[in-house]
Parts: C-alpha cells; sequence; structure tokens
C-alpha cells in the first residue's frame, strides 16, 4: 500500500509526476496539497509547478546513444544522470565547471567529490578553471533570484557548450536537471541556446525521477553533500533562513542537520538551487 500510485496535479489543475501514497501522506501533513474531492487517489499541490513546455520530436536533441558531454554541478548529483545516461548508450565524458561555488574551500570540497565520484563510476572528468570572478561580473546587475541564476545557467552550460566542441563531442547535458528545486524550462532555453551558439546540441531530459536517490547513492559512495547551492548569494540566503527559524542546537553530530523551532529536521539546504519544487521533491 506505502507503494500506491497517487494521481498529483498542481494549483492550476496540471498533471504531474505520480507519486506513491506516503508522500502524498506527507504532502497533506505538511499542508502542501489537499486531497481531491471524489478521488481517494488524487491530491493538489497548492502551488504551481513550472513544467517546461512540450517539444515536437524534431525538437528533441540528440538522440540517445553517441557521445556526450555532462556538464557535473556536484558529485551527488551525478550519481543517478550517468547510470541513466549510460543505458540509453550514451558514451559519457563529464566536465566540472563551477565558478558560482564560494568559497575556494567550499568550492576544493566539491570538486573533490567530483572527482571522487568519477573515478568510482569510470567517468572521465574534464575539469575547468575555477573562475569565481566571472561569475560575480555575470551577476553584479542582477544578485537577486531567479535572473541570477539564469545568469549562472548561462555561464555554466556556454563553458559546457564551448568545451564540447573543443572536443569534437556533438552533445552536451547538464546534471543540474536532477533537481526540482532548478528551474528545468531556463536550463533548457539556456542550453539549447549556446548549443546553437556552438555548434553542438543540448540534450534534454527531466531527470528529477531520480533525485529519490540522489542522497542514498551519495552516502553509498562516501561522498560529500552540500549544504547549499554554492554561491555566495545563497549561502547568505541559507543562514538568514537558519537564523529565523533554527533553536540553538543541531542535529546528530556531523548530519548537516538544522533543529527547527518546532522540533522538525531542516534539509531543504542539502540541494543545489532554491527556485521550483513538485510532489517528488517534498
Amino acid at each position: 500500500m506505502s507503494r500506491e500510485s497517487v494521481r498529483v496535479v498542481d494549483a492550476q489543475g496540471r498533471e504531474l509526476s505520480r507519486t506513491t501514497a506516503d508522500r502524498a501522506r506527507k504532502l497533506v501533513a505538511c499542508g502542501k496539497a489537499t486531497r481531491v474531492p471524489g478521488e481517494p487517489h488524487a491530491i493538489r499541490l497548492w502551488y504551481p509547478v513550472a513544467v517546461p513546455e512540450a517539444r515536437s520530436p524534431r525538437d528533441e536533441g540528440p538522440a540517445p546513444g553517441g557521445e556526450l558531454l555532462l556538464h557535473v554541478c556536484c558529485g551527488p548529483c551525478a550519481t543517478y544522470p550517468v547510470p541513466r545516461l549510460r543505458s540509453l548508450g550514451f558514451a559519457l565524458r563529464g566536465f566540472w565547471y563551477n565558478p558560482n561555488i564560494e568559497p575556494a574551500g567550499e568550492h576544493a570540497r566539491r570538486e573533490a567529490s567530483a572527482r571522487a565520484y568519477a573515478a568510482a563510476a569510470g567517468l572521465p572528468l574534464e575539469v575547468g578553471p575555477y573562475e569565481p570572478e566571472r561569475f560575480l561580473q555575470a551577476v553584479e546587475a542582477t544578485p537577486l533570484r531567479p535572473e541570477r541564476c539564469r545568469k549562472c545557467y548561462r555561464l555554466r552550460l556556454e563553458a559546457a557548450a564551448r568545451e564540447a566542441a573543443r572536443l569534437g563531442i556533438p552533445a552536451f547535458t547538464t546534471t543540474l536537471l536532477i533537481s526540482p528545486y532548478q528551474d528545468q524550462a531556463a536550463l533548457r532555453e539556456i542550453g539549447e541556446e549556446v548549443a546553437s551558439a556552438h555548434g553542438v546540441t543540448f540534450y534534454y531530459e527531466n531527470l528529477r525521477r531520480g533525485w529519490d536517490q540522489r542522497t542514498r547513492l551519495a552516502r553509498q559512495y562516501g561522498l560529500y553533500l552540500q549544504q547549499y547551492c554554492g554561491c555566495r548569494f545563497s549561502l547568505a540566503e541559507r543562514e538568514e533562513k537558519i537564523a529565523g527559524r533554527a533553536r540553538p542546537g543541531r542535529g546528530p553530530a556531523g548530519s548537516g542537520e538544522v533543529v527547527l523551532a518546532d522540533g522538525r529536521i531542516d534539509t531543504s539546504c542539502l540541494i543545489e538551487g532554491g527556485l521550483y519544487s513538485d510532489a517528488n521533491s517534498a
């Protein structure tokens, strides 16, 4: 019964991915959804969900198979996309380029985690330069979300498109597509735009179905689980959130969990970004 499939719609009535009965109960219990009258196996979210616009088959980009450059935003977020994309026949090469991450020590720790996963998974990994000044210049005029995030996407995806062209790899994609807290429509739009500019193609797939496996796999590989998106702005936002919601003290030693004033555990910052969520990310 706990794995029973439940229909999910958002606040605007749009059909979303189905979820389990257990997750549906949790969403209702925490006030994020309500039961649909007359439908015992359906819930309605109280918020709208950003859904990428449907494309015709000719607009889908490269067909599965062949070489694909995978931009890696962090080790944990690569744990599902790598086996998933390989199962489709892609020959993968990884690419690490994330100038948004600060401070330098945090960047080094995340890069080491990505390298560790790549070594364990047999993923060749190209490592780009660490250029935090480029990120700061890019977002200087737009330090607030969502424009800040769009600028960040463009910086990283353009570097990936350029790297794919340099290596002679015809297509690229990004592990950012696994996160329900990232704007998939923006990632797709920007990915396709920069791909066209560099003579390659962008492979889009909604990888959020693997989000539930991400933390388990990261722990299985012994990877570092970051506590904020990466940039100095997201770090400040997280610290402000904790200061406003947390009581003195934390979760179990080394867990990175924050105990909120009502006794719940806050793990909302153990993710890559903070824009959108859906029924399978709560």
